[in-house]
């Protein structure tokens, strides 16, 4: 019943109810989901980083940042809350522009997310490496609002969007996995939306 009146909404919407996941369903607000308090960010202060598995680690100023190539991507987007954003467009720097800069080790298969007050999400190399991934700091042609992440956040939309880490600082590389922030919580390790892998219990 629930996936019958999901599907009805989304192919009303002119959607095509395959690209909902299942136990989804469609919103076209973004809700505004996350542990903690919202943190306060100085641009002057503010720097990216990237380590680990790396020939040179980076050391990235915002305007480092944002002086590299931008990448536009549209993307859907869908929560363990089991809400789903279609057609979300984000603007950023893609991974293999950094990858050209940090010269990632052959040994370098996972990466961990290090955000804001200690927060970390886990995934493969090959989950931002995907064409559609991106270190986003726009949405829908804006800045990222600070409650979406601003200055900067991951976009994974191959995962549940847990994983996509809001108040991005920086990625490290690593040749094994390290479950993150949520995982530790007993959040799926995994987070593939088209299996359901929300939790491990």
């Amino acid at each position: 019943m629930f996936r019958a009146r999901a599907e009805r909404k989304v192919e009303k919407a002119g959607i095509d109810p395959a690209r909902l996941p299942p136990g989804q369903y469609m919103t076209e607000k973004w809700p505004v989901l996350h542990a903690g308090t919202v943190p306060k960010t100085d641009l002057a202060t503010w720097d990216f980083r990237v380590s680990g598995e790396v020939e040179t680690e980076l050391r990235l100023t915002w305007e480092d940042l944002t002086a590299l190539p931008a990448t536009e991507i549209e993307i859907d987007i869908h929560c363990v809350t089991r809400w789903s954003r279609f057609d979300t467009r984000f603007k950023g720097v893609h991974w293999r522009d950094l990858a050209a800069l940090a010269s990632p080790k052959p040994s370098a298969r996972f990466v961990v997310a290090e955000a804001e007050q200690g927060f970390t999400a886990n995934v493969p190399l090959a989950a931002i490496e995907d064409e559609n991934a991106l270190i986003a700091y726009e949405a829908g042609g804006k800045p990222l609002t600070p409650e979406h992440g601003w200055p900067l956040r991951l976009v994974v939309p191959s995962k549940y969007f847990w994983k996509s880490a809001k108040w991005l600082r920086g990625l490290k590389l690593l040749n094994h996995d390290q479950p993150g922030f949520w995982e530790g919580y007993g959040y799926h390790n995994e987070a593939d939306y088209w299996k359901e892998e929300r939790y491990e219990f």
